[in-house]
């Protein structure tokens, strides 16, 4: 018996690493994919740093049919500086790799299931697939959100801002770059609200009634994360923020109580 829970645990992890082998080969697939298509790649990332950027053009228009001409983003050009020698070479080489991830998350996710799926009992693979999907999909709408709104209004306000007249904001690559990356994975986090709350009250953690309980101090919550994350000042920017979050925690109690009236 002992021998064979021996075999069978280095049969397992012989599986593991044959499924991590293919995960590897899969991203350095989609990294030197994505590194030989460093204009494509490098002009998405850069896209907010000009006033051409469609969430700039979006503003403007809604400037003009509402008459808010104090919220009108107007021209915008934003420069860039790099000061270490390796600096732009190595930005791509990152920018690469977070891009071939991306791209090939779908085929890691499939693998790793494959792994875990034998060990799951036939209920818990019909509620794996729609976990993984939808948390799938809600991390690629923050990362969206991120890109669209969040990133380009705080980058505008923060490039423009000056604590005096003879200062001026000269942005190296590697800043814009590092916070363009982490605040999508901020807001793709974020975004998975709903899937942890749904996760602990599978668990029998976490009740609907608790969430309803303490709704008013998770507004505010909201509130000040979003305020911390678009330092813009602006209303519209604020709200935009503000009512995808609170819309995610408003899912999370229906998804939650549907959850605990299930498991009664």
């Amino acid at each position: 018996m002992n021998e064979q829970k021996v075999s069978s645990f280095w049969d397992h992890l012989e599986v593991l690493r044959k499924v991590l082998f293919r995960c590897l080969i899969a991203w350095a697939i989609g990294a030197v994919a994505a590194f030989c298509f460093k204009n494509i790649l490098f002009r998405l990332l850069f896209a907010p740093s000009t006033d051409g950027f469609v969430s700039y053009r979006g503003l403007a228009w809604l400037c003009t049919k509402t008459g808010w001409q104090s919220l009108c983003p107007g021209s915008f050009q934003a420069s860039f500086i790099n000061t270490e020698l390796t600096a732009q070479f190595m930005t791509h080489i990152k920018v690469a790799l977070w891009a071939g991830l991306v791209v090939v998350s779908p085929y890691l996710i499939v693998q790793l299931y494959g792994f875990v799926a034998p060990a799951l009992y036939d209920k818990e693979k019909r509620h794996a697939a729609p976990i993984i999907i939808w948390g799938t999909l809600l991390f690629i709408l923050g990362v969206l959100m991120n890109y669209f709104i969040i990133f380009p209004f705080a980058f505008r306000f923060l490039f423009n801002y000056q604590v005096y007249s003879e200062v001026y904001n000269q942005i190296s690559l590697s800043s814009y770059i590092s916070n363009l990356l982490m605040l999508s994975l901020l807001m793709g986090i974020l975004f998975e609200i709903p899937i942890v709350n749904y996760l602990l009250a599978k668990a029998g953690l976490l009740q609907a009634d608790t969430l309803k309980k303490y709704r008013r101090h998770a507004i505010v919550g909201i509130a000040i994360v979003a305020a911390v994350i678009t330092p813009t000042g602006d209303a519209v920017t604020l709200m935009l923020v503000t009512l995808p979050i609170y819309l995610l925690y408003e899912a999370s109690i229906l998804i939650v109580k549907k959850t605990n009236s299930k498991s009664i």
